[in-house]
């Protein structure tokens, strides 16, 4: 049996990482700009993450929801206080994608509505409810097309008014930044609008932060850099687990839950709960998100004095970068002969960076000496 064949592959295998660095099978080193999709927050093999994972797989590993499983008290626990949310519920489950079907399912059974707003550029996942709510229209396949949404553009609150005129809207669900679009940041009065607007219709304002979440911009969730904003439902994975899958659902405390009004078999399992708190302990104690803030502000600012750079977007270490030309290239010069990973964008002239919130200001000054060099080298 072969792999089925659906990954574009960089021709590079990772043997061993520590931190923001990466070792190939032939030794070479790699400065990872990217962190496997931003689902690096503290670091490869972290020691403390290390730590707590050796130490609950030597107790007990997993067993189902259907027992009690204080860790994933513990866990609620933390991720309320570290986050800002103690009043929020919790619902754990195992990637981003799962997060926003859970959260789409909520919706949908608070209001009793079964039409979604999403936006244009959008990105929430390849499942069958979330992808029909991505605007990708090349990995909608005919089964998932008959999901009611309104796709509006980024920004446009005159078309999300006239949407939720239909009363049919269960819900409105945006990310605390666009990340696959190359890295939108969204006006902080139109989000806050969009939950003024959500309230009025009784439909729900759902924040995905799967990517933007976790203190990957200098606060824990993106939709925190604008003062007074509860969302009814926010949706995180990616940097949760540092590289082991967990997702989870925070909840607004209006909405109640019920028996088997949601569920999942591996969520919220013993050492995915494990590495979560790992995760937390270590962005609290090593104050990564004050790391993210301060690092991702500086290379911002620097930069702007990068020749063939057209625009630079993002808040702490979540940044896109436009070229004035092709960034497939820059970005495949960047990996093989720097050896430094970056990540694509769906604009073709934009190279994401999602690093390991630990990374440091050398490492950085590296990637800058490094860019300058290859877009001094190539044509624009």
């Amino acid at each position: 049996m072969k792999l089925f064949d659906v990954y574009p592959l960089i021709d590079v295998t990772p043997v061993k990482a520590s931190g923001a660095t990466l070792w190939d099978e032939a030794g070479n080193k790699y400065l990872d700009l990217y962190g496997g999709h931003a689902v690096i927050s503290i670091g490869h093999t972290h020691p403390h993450y290390v730590k707590r994972i050796t130490e609950q797989l030597d107790m007990i590993a997993f067993y189902s929801n259907s027992v009690k499983i204080p860790i994933q008290k513990d866990y609620a626990r933390e991720l309320g206080r570290i986050s800002g949310y103690p009043d929020y519920e919790l619902f754990l489950c195992n990637s981003g994608a799962e997060a926003n079907e859970n959260a789409l399912k909520l919706a949908s059974f608070e209001t009793e509505k079964d039409t979604f707003i999403a936006f244009k550029g959008a990105f929430h996942g390849r499942t069958s409810g979330v992808v029909a709510i991505t605007d990708n229209p090349k990995i909608v396949a005919p089964f998932n097309s008959h999901h009611k949404v309104h796709f509006v553009t980024f920004g446009d609150l005159e078309a999300v008014e006239k949407a939720l005129k239909s009363n049919t809207v269960a819900g409105i669900i945006i990310e605390g930044i666009q990340g696959v679009n190359g890295i939108r940041v969204p006006d902080g009065s139109f989000v806050t609008a969009l939950a003024r607007l959500a309230k009025q219709h009784h439909a729900k304002l759902i924040l995905d932060e799967v990517q933007s979440g976790f203190g990957r911009t200098g606060r824990f969730f993106a939709h925190q850099w604008v003062d007074g904003l509860r969302p009814d439902v926010i949706t995180v994975a990616k940097g949760m687990g540092n590289g082991f899958p967990i997702g989870g659902v925070l909840i607004h405390p209006d909405i109640k839950s019920s028996y088997g009004l949601l569920g999942t078999t591996f969520g919220g399992n013993h050492l995915a709960c494990a590495a979560g708190l790992a995760v937390l302990e270590v962005i609290e104690s090593e104050q990564l998100m004050a790391n993210a803030d301060q690092l991702g502000n500086w290379l911002m600012e620097a930069l702007k004095s990068v020749e063939g750079i057209t625009e630079i977007r993002g808040k702490g270490l979540m940044i896109g970068i436009d070229l004035d030309r092709d960034a497939g290239p820059v970005r495949s010069e960047l990996v093989h002969k720097h050896r430094i990973f970056t990540g694509s964008s769906a604009g073709k002239n934009t190279i994401r960076l999602l690093p390991p919130l630990s990374i440091d200001q050398q490492s950085l000054h590296l990637f800058l000496e490094s860019l300058q060099s290859v877009l001094t080298l190539t044509e624009a």
